[in-house]
């Protein structure tokens, strides 16, 4: 079973995503050559003082490259502590060779675990514990203290896997989700196309009823219309009948849309327990939008006021504004629950003329910056502003998931993230995070114009990744 194990870790490649270069890279990097200047100025009984002294600073430079070829660094600190042990013993060195500012290179264990592939772990684990005896059998010592000190070293591995395996995790999680999301948008495609199909099947009957001026050809034509159109009916059904799982049954009603808003918001009266009041409008005309994006709409909307509804501590409104324009639909929902404890000042909204303000993109790929504040917060220019996110999203309060902060109950759930994912397929955008004053906004944009050609990834908005709403 161990060799099992041994071989699945053997084959595990490196964690996605590892940056470069982030800031506080560099925030490190001084830190340790700083701690390197006083040790080497003021401390005493230093070995080799310019040796060590320039040794401590490569091994404070190895932190810049531990993410991108952590391998590499971990074999070039320990392999090189391993020969300056050697070094030691033919010298005959009371003290070793080497700052305690060296300490630094737990950050490079600590990059192996998290960042590292699982043939560069192993490799890597048997240079480390190489090292750590070479030194353990030439220094000596009680036995304490070789397993504090061995405790102390794997500390920061453990920490790297855990957090590499939490985020393995969660990726996985988003990953299902995302495919749920995709099974659900496939079968209303299959439903809107259904629809279209029974129609020619049904235009092809009367057709060939009412063919009279040439009914050899006419009713040759519709039978192949006909026919055509049954078997594409059943291959579709086909497809549906596997994307569906055994708990899914097929819902034998409309999809909804916009104009079951109205219906959203009266079936939710805030005389009701546990109930929020719903602010709604609609502007523009919204009875010939396309399927898709009439049900995205709805959707979006189902699930920010549900959110609200089960999230928004002490809120007492929330607000719901969709707006047609010629080649884009925007919905904004906004609650005024509290965030961090606190009850926020309320302010109503509006829908200006530019996007979304902030960061990012609007819906049709153009980008601008700012955008003029009207009321309380509006989508004006490229991302959220206003009393809405303003420069970005803040980091406080509750989570896009639904989990409540501070000491209430805490549960994570996937629904804005699926509706991130819904809008990227339409080739819009969805963003959502906590208001500056106080709050919580979901706002999005759908393009009228077809699905864009670009991936999801690159067209996704910003859902607050804050763990706790």
């Amino acid at each position: 079973m161990f060799r099992d194990e041994l071989r699945t870790l053997w084959a595990e490649p490196r964690a996605p995503g590892a940056p470069a270069r982030v800031p506080g890279d560099w925030l490190l990097l001084a830190a340790g050559l700083t701690a390197t200047a006083l040790e080497a100025s003021f401390r005493e009984q230093v070995t080799w003082r310019p040796v060590s002294t320039v040794l401590t600073v490569g091994l404070c430079l190895l932190v810049l490259w531990r993410r991108t070829h952590p391998l590499a660094m971990v074999v070039l600190a320990f392999g090189g502590g391993v020969l300056l042990t050697l070094i030691d013993v033919l010298t005959g060195h009371t003290a070793p060779i080497g700052l305690r500012a060296g300490i630094i290179v737990l950050f490079l264990v600590h990059a192996l675990t998290r960042w590292g592939s699982g043939r560069e772990i192993v490799l890597g684990s048997v240079v480390i514990l190489a090292s750590f005896a070479v030194s353990s059998i030439v220094e000596g010592g009680p036995a304490g203290d070789i397993i504090g000190g061995l405790s102390f070293l794997a500390f920061p591995a453990a920490l790297g896997g855990f957090v590499r395996l939490r985020t393995t995790s969660r990726r996985r999680e988003l990953e299902q989700m995302r495919a749920r999301e995709r099974e659900s948008i496939a079968r209303e495609l299959h439903d809107t196309v259904a629809h279209h199909v029974s129609a020619i099947v049904v235009r092809a009957q009367a057709g060939r009823v009412l063919a009279g001026l040439d009914p050899s050809t006419a009713d040759e034509t519709l039978a192949g219309v006909e026919e055509e159109g049954a078997r594409t009916l059943e291959a579709m059904r086909a497809m549906v009948k596997a994307l569906r799982t055994a708990e899914t049954d097929a819902e034998l009603k409309p999809l909804p849309g916009t104009a079951d808003l109205k219906r959203l918001a009266r079936d939710r009266p805030g005389d009701a327990a546990g109930g929020i009041p719903i602010d709604l409008r609609l502007d523009g005309p919204a009875e010939n939008l396309p399927q898709a994006v009439d049900t995205a709409v709805y959707r979006i909307v189902q699930e920010s006021v549900t959110n609200a509804t089960r999230h928004a501590t002490g809120a007492t409104l929330v607000e719901v504004r969709v707006t047609v324009e010629p080649d884009r639909v925007r919905i904004a929902v906004r609650d005024d629950g509290a965030i961090g404890g606190h009850r926020p000042r309320r302010s109503g909204f509006d829908l200006t003329d530019d996007g979304i303000v902030g960061s990012g993109r609007s819906a049709d790929g153009s980008s601008s910056r700012g955008g003029q504040r009207r009321g309380g917060f509006g989508l004006a220019g490229d991302g959220l502003a206003g009393d809405g996110l303003a420069g970005g999203l803040v980091s406080t309060g509750r989570s896009a998931h639904g989990a409540t902060g501070g000491d209430g109950p805490r549960r994570h759930g996937f629904g804005l993230v699926g509706l991130e994912e819904r809008a990227a397929l339409l080739g819009g955008v969805l963003r959502a995070g906590p208001c500056r004053d106080g709050g919580w906004v979901v706002e999005a944009e759908l393009p009228l114009s077809g699905v864009k050609e670009s991936s999801p990834e690159g067209n996704k908005g910003s859902v607050h990744p804050r763990a706790h709403r």
